[in-house]
């Protein structure tokens, strides 16, 4: 997509369009997130204060970012999409791949394809794309970057090598300037270099990913079209704090947040974990480490725990600017969650034992089945309560009902993941439109 978010707001400000538009997280931010092509060409980038851009461009319009907004506009473009073909890769929330080599037959070349593409993506979000189409992912998305905006680029399948050769290594997707330093250091600057370089030196350092890396570079990357979603590795979220923050409850008000939202979110997709990382953002870098709680949980109030505990041991009063609760370990919560049964009874299997020690097991038995009766209680008592909260909040909005503390919270609204995705774990944002259309089907849900 061409500005995706600035180009929606443009698009229901009609008075915006042509204009040079900021977005920032919230009109209170001062972090510009994207901007529309007018502001980009007086110098603004994505990161700058808005200070330094009203400086370049006197004129800029802020827009506080409406997520719901760009999620929904996002899940109607990757529904059309597949009116063209079942093999649609949603590779964030304005990109996508699309496989067309089983549906040339019926919709023409792959040119012809493209163009319809376009005119689908135009007449589902009312917003321009960019196209690019080649033999495999890497160079179609390259491809796609040359002519924005509203562009339709072709490199020939048989053409990419060439068409590369000459193009810097980290021009192309997922080659960072980790990466980029570890081939400048080997004498690999552009593509064309990379002929030179043995595709093990990559292997070795790299493993897998790194053999990809060998082909990408070369217009012929191996990695088909990721249909289905994996189940996490991970589920976390960060928020940015004001600056220098140190006061403790502030502090904790962020945590107890972000605690909630990992627990909303282990609820929502039937999960549970047990190990989390707990992290605090200071000018020294982060402070803090991994927590481990007694049975894997979905709670808040269990996740909040360990993050005070993990602050009480790792903190020293530094300003802080950023936190981050990670579940590291996220399963499906069918699994086993007990460590104990209640049939366990210690020394059951001495027949010797004298009516004093027979009276004492006795009792720590009862005591034992009495406290497992009330620990059970409490925990219907609890998937009760957060299973009431989940329903509200999912028919009325994010932390309708929530902890008291939470009125405290930041106003900052949240942001979309470079990861998200219209289904699935990966859906960390609502679509504003969810309750007027299904976003895919059910059985994703649960991946």
């Amino acid at each position: 997509m061409n500005a995706f978010f600035a180009s929606i707001e443009q698009l229901d400000n009609p008075e915006w369009r042509g204009r040079p538009v900021a977005i920032t997280n919230g009109l209170t931010s001062t972090c510009i997130i994207t901007s529309s092509y007018e502001a980009r060409a007086s110098g603004i980038k994505t990161g700058m204060r808005l200070k330094e851009a009203r400086q370049l461009c006197p004129g800029l319009i802020q827009s506080p970012a409406r997520p719901g907004r760009y999620a929904a506009v996002s899940t109607r473009i990757m529904l059309a999409l597949e009116n063209i073909t079942p093999d649609v890769e949603v590779f964030s929330v304005d990109e996508a791949f699309l496989d067309v080599t089983h549906c040339q037959r019926l919709l023409g070349t792959p040119e012809h394809i493209a163009q319809l593409t376009k005119d689908t993506v135009f007449k589902a979000s009312g917003i321009l794309c960019s196209v690019g189409v080649s033999g495999d992912k890497t160079t179609a998305k390259y491809a796609a970057k040359l002519n924005k905006p509203d562009g339709l680029t072709v490199i020939l399948p048989w053409e990419a090598k060439t068409r590369l050769h000459d193009v810097p290594v980290t021009d192309l997707c997922g080659i960072n300037k980790g990466i980029g330093g570890f081939l400048a250091d080997r004498g690999v600057f552009t593509c064309g270099d990379m002929e030179h370089l043995p595709i093990g030196a990559l292997a070795q350092r790299f493993g897998n990913p790194g053999r990809r890396i060998w082909y990408m570079e070369q217009g012929a990357d191996p990695e088909p079209l990721q249909l289905t979603l994996p189940a996490p590795k991970t589920i976390g979220h960060g928020k940015v704090m004001p600056p220098n923050t140190k006061d403790r409850a502030v502090i904790d008000t962020y945590l107890l947040h972000m605690s909630e939202k990992i627990a909303a979110r282990l609820r929502r997709h039937a999960m549970v974990a047990q190990t989390f990382s707990i992290g605090l953002n200071s000018r020294e870098g982060w402070i803090g480490s991994k927590a481990r709680s007694v049975l894997p949980t979905q709670d808040g109030r269990v996740i909040i725990r360990l993050c005070k505990n993990v602050i009480n041991a790792c903190w020293q009063g530094q300003g802080i600017h950023q936190v981050q609760v990670t579940a590291q370990d996220p399963r499906p919560m069918n699994g086993p969650l007990e460590m104990f049964s209640e049939d366990v009874t210690p020394g059951g299997n001495n027949k010797k034992e004298n009516s004093k020690s027979n009276s004492a097991h006795n009792y720590a038995r009862n005591y034992a089945h009495n406290n497992k009766n009330n620990d059970d209680n409490h925990k219907e008592k609890t998937a009760a309560t957060n299973a009431t909260m989940d329903n509200i909040n999912n028919r009325y909005g994010e932390f309708t009902l929530a902890p008291a503390r939470l009125l405290n919270r930041s106003t900052m609204p949240n942001v979309i993941a470079p990861a998200w995705k219209p289904y699935g774990h990966r859906q960390t944002i609502q679509d504003a439109e969810a309750d007027t259309h299904q976003s895919a089907p059910h059985d994703d849900e649960e991946q």
